[in-house]
């Protein structure tokens, strides 16, 4: 397996960064531009907050743990300086969208934009300690926490008090921005946090009896026979059993560890295209047709997510189970998702047969970041 981590490395230093560096960053007017084709031409000059800040972030931890760039450094800056000047609205919440000089476009409906900028602006405090960059990831982090129970806010399009459902992607971030803020947060915060962010997704999400990640549960953690109850994302719940796995294994609970190894090895498995390979992006719990009208797509961070999980299961046990998988996944990446003509970034959107299914290499949702922390969460985890 070690050798993969030499193929990872390269492919992240001699390939990915280079795309993103040449063509993304705005030098008029701050930020990165996301939207690229697979020569890197821009395609939209819009910027969404999300993918601006995972992109800071990138850049922030390349440097701070990879090699101290000065490029990587300005890189990280260039979105950072951006995002202080135009990213929030009055009240500090993250707008989803500006246009390429900062003006705002699309509302701050979506908490992600703010659980990535917290992430940003607390890595790039590792590298430049202005304390204002400390505040501004603290009082984002505490933001979200206090939007927790209704992260939509005024955006919610449901009627109150008819289905209420809690929904598993913002625990699943919030349990991997906790250990990314340790350094900002109070003693214990981050255990008191984790604890119940990880009794949630496990105890919770998890249903043991079908061995499912549900998408949505009810407020007080049951089934909900609806296509939102039935929704399933098996990236989603690989991703975030290699969150879990972290923190197990900085809490020092080996029994934390095995769980996730188990429920990972459940998604991979339910998730897997036993006809055409790859993983389904969404699936529906009883077998019924899926409420996502791009439920058999192929996307690239499921499969990149599952292989830092995998990784990550070999670094820590050494499974001959996990190498067969990490290597079937590898395949089927490598030869559907990575670009051999142009180099540089991956394509992100196959059809459910493998084949491309659009020509570009960032986007509205894809931008810097699942490609290269992959790469980078890899490389490191499989020199061993």
């Amino acid at each position: 397996m070690k050798e993969y981590a030499a193929l990872y490395r390269s492919e992240l230093l001699d390939e990915v960064l280079p795309f993103w560096e040449q063509h993304s960053l705005d030098t008029v007017h701050g930020g990165y531009f996301s939207c690229l084709t697979p020569e890197g031409k821009v395609y939209d000059t819009d910027k969404f907050m999300w993918l601006q800040a995972r992109q800071a972030w990138m850049f922030s931890k390349l440097y701070n743990s990879l090699e101290a760039k000065a490029g990587w450094k300005a890189a990280a800056k260039n979105g950072i300086d951006f995002l202080e000047k135009y990213g929030r609205d009055p009240q500090g919440n993250w707008y989803f969208a500006l246009d390429q000089k900062g003006n705002p476009l699309v509302q701050p409906y979506n908490i992600f934009s703010d659980c990535f900028a917290a992430m940003a602006f607390g890595e790039y405090y590792k590298l430049e300690s202005d304390e204002r960059y400390a505040k501004i990831a603290n009082d984002t982090f505490h933001n979200i926490l206090s939007r927790q129970q209704n992260p939509k806010g005024n955006y919610n399009k449901k009627v109150s008090g008819t289905r209420n459902l809690q929904d598993f992607a913002l625990p699943m971030i919030l349990c991997n921005l906790a250990l990314e803020l340790e350094h900002l947060l109070e003693e214990g915060q981050l255990d008191h946090l984790t604890d119940s962010i990880v009794d949630l997704i496990m105890n919770w999400f998890y249903d043991a009896e079908t061995g499912m990640v549900y998408e949505n549960i009810s407020l007080d953690g049951k089934f909900v026979d609806s296509f939102e109850g039935r929704l399933l994302n098996p990236g989603h719940a690989i991703e975030a059993m290699w969150f879990v796995m972290n923190i197990g294994l900085r809490k020092n609970d080996p029994n934390l560890v095995k769980k996730a190894e188990t429920i990972m090895y459940e998604q991979l498995e339910l998730g897997w295209d036993k006809e055409h390979g790859g993983i389904f992006y969404f699936m529906d719990a009883k077998g019924h047709p899926p409420e996502k009208l791009e439920w058999d797509q192929k996307l690239w961070w499921v499969h990149l997510e599952t292989l830092v999980a995998l990784a990550k299961t070999y670094a820590h046990n050494q499974s001959p189970k996990a190498a067969a998988w990490f290597h079937k996944v590898h395949e089927y990446a490598w030869n559907h998702f990575r670009d051999p003509i142009n180099g540089g970034e991956w394509y992100g959107y196959l059809n459910r047969q493998g084949q491309l299914l659009l020509h570009l290499k960032g986007g509205k949702w894809k931008g810097c970041f699942h490609v290269p922390r992959a790469l980078f969460e890899i490389s490191k985890t499989l020199n061993i």
